[in-house]
């Protein structure tokens, strides 16, 4: 293998991200979350490793569905408390000239013009470091947060993204010429007025005037991420996504997934290489084999079942008032909701999978395919395999504690990786999509569906792809996976 892998760190603002009940852990600070420092700190920390980013996650509601309340999760810190994952990026850019920033944003409940300027602004603050993470929210408390009394349904929130999407790439992409900012001191001219244009977008979901409020950033279009697990999910993020989260259970699985990204991304008339993927990596190393072992074991002591349980609650499930050989697929099947997607592809449980097995799946962090606990070598050897069995590029690393987790990997697996030519021995990019595609690649390609807005042109047309279009790509997705 020669290609090096990208990682980031796996972030939230919060508390409790997904290691629940390691909040207690005496060397964690994660109770220090609200403190500008706390975020400073792990900046420097993480250029100084030479990640490719910091990946803050976020959700917009409380998991209340475990026990019918979200007394569990309060108590727990299951992502509550938590704090807008944007507001962080400036002053963590301020202390760093190269590390990348992806945070997460939903297309289902705030409009998306606001939206535009608040991502040009941290793509200007950050000198083009500045990546979104595409997400239309399923929490059914996100639904109640902002007026409504239940979910949107699974396909109309990507109908809506679909939407979203095609509003912004004409904002950040055709409302304003790269040439349109002059700064002519002497004829009074800050902004030649002819190479600025109203966008006048009228859809379903929208209706926006314009023009864009930013003048264009280094990258224009902050670099796209999204989570495409279910036929419909895959679609979107074959059209609109440079990186993609995959799903799975097996790295048969993820393989399979991955190259049905790909292919789907290269039917849309993009490069099959346009699109880099990743996967959550579950890394324990020390010294040697021994010490991470016992490492992990303490990890298992101090998890705790109630917050797992309490974050699978979130879709409104309560699991655990389940019997255990009771079926997932019967499960889901009796409380389907509108705004959830039950299809196979989209669960996190194996066909056929009980209660019983789905729990101690939750609860057992050493369940998963990218899971591994050793030495440096051992650790190295596990990630090499992990990406020539399933192509993937790169991985978001899973913290137990901050900032041991990320230390750890800087610490003893980033040079071993260096050794092996797998990992960057120096940045030698400046933006975030460069980062990704190499030197030079700062704008979206030239086949990617916002590139089609460059210059003014098309902000009359119809919105490509149609809903048909979509329900086609997902209709034949879902065929591959039956």
């Amino acid at each position: 293998m020669t290609k090096q892998i990208s990682f980031n760190l796996f972030e939230m603002n919060t508390v409790g991200h997904i290691s629940h009940g390691l909040w207690v852990h005496p060397s964690n600070t994660r109770h220090q979350f609200n403190d500008l420092d706390f975020w400073i700190a792990e900046a420097k920390l993480l250029e100084e490793g030479l990640f490719d980013s910091v990946f803050l996650a976020d959700v917009i509601g409380t998991y209340d569905g475990y026990r019918a309340g979200p007394e569990t999760a309060l108590r727990e810190a299951v992502q509550i408390p938590s704090n807008d994952p944007l507001l962080v990026i400036p002053a963590m850019a301020s202390v760093t000239s190269k590390l990348g920033f992806a945070a997460t944003f939903s297309t289902t409940y705030e409009p998306p013009f606001a939206f535009a300027r608040r991502a040009s602004t941290l793509d200007h603050l950050t000198k083009g470091r500045f990546g979104w993470n595409i997400v239309t929210s399923y929490l059914p408390n996100a639904a109640r947060n902002f007026s409504l009394d239940d979910e949107v349904a699974h396909d109309d929130r990507y109908a809506i993204a679909e939407e979203y999407l095609d509003v912004l790439y004409k904002l950040w992409e055709g409302s304003w010429d790269d040439d349109a900012v002059v700064r002519d001191r002497d004829n009074h001219v800050y902004t030649d007025p002819s190479k600025v244009r109203y966008i006048n977008h009228v859809g379903e979901h929208y209706k926006v005037a314009g023009p864009h409020l930013s003048e264009p950033s280094l990258q224009r279009t902050p670099v796209l991420f999204q989570a495409g697990s279910s036929a419909r999910g895959k679609a979107f993020a074959a059209r609109h996504a440079e990186g993609v989260f995959v799903g799975g259970t097996t790295l048969e699985s993820y393989a399979k997934n991955i190259a049905d990204i790909r292919q789907l991304a290269e039917e849309n008339g993009r490069g099959r290489d346009h699109v880099k993927t990743f996967a959550s990596a579950v890394i324990v190393v020390d010294k040697d084999r021994e010490s991470a072992l016992a490492k992990a074991e303490e990890y298992k002591r101090l998890s705790r079942a109630e917050g797992y349980l309490a974050h699978a609650g979130g879709g409104g499930i309560d699991l655990a008032a389940y019997p255990k050989d009771a079926l997932i697929a019967d499960i889901l099947a009796a409380e389907n909701r509108a705004g959830r997607d039950n299809s196979p592809e989209n669960r996190r449980y194996a066909p056929g999978a009980t209660v019983g097995e789905a729990l101690e799946r939750l609860t057992n962090f050493d369940q998963s395919a990218f899971y591994v606990a050793g030495s440096p070598t051992e650790v190295a050897d596990a990630i090499e395999n992990w990406v020539a069995t399933t192509d993937l590029d790169g991985f978001n690393l899973r913290q137990f504690l901050t900032p041991g987790s990320a230390e750890d990997f800087i610490e003893y697996v980033i040079p071993e990786l260096q050794r092996r030519g797998l990992y960057r021995t120096a940045y030698g990019e400046s933006t975030l999509r460069e980062r990704l595609f190499g030197a030079g690649q700062q704008r979206l390609f030239d086949e990617h569906p916002g590139a089609r807005y460059r210059g003014g042109a098309h902000l009359n047309d119809a919105a490509l792809p149609n809903d048909a279009a979509q329900d086609a790509a997902a209709a034949e997705l879902g065929e591959r996976a039956s």
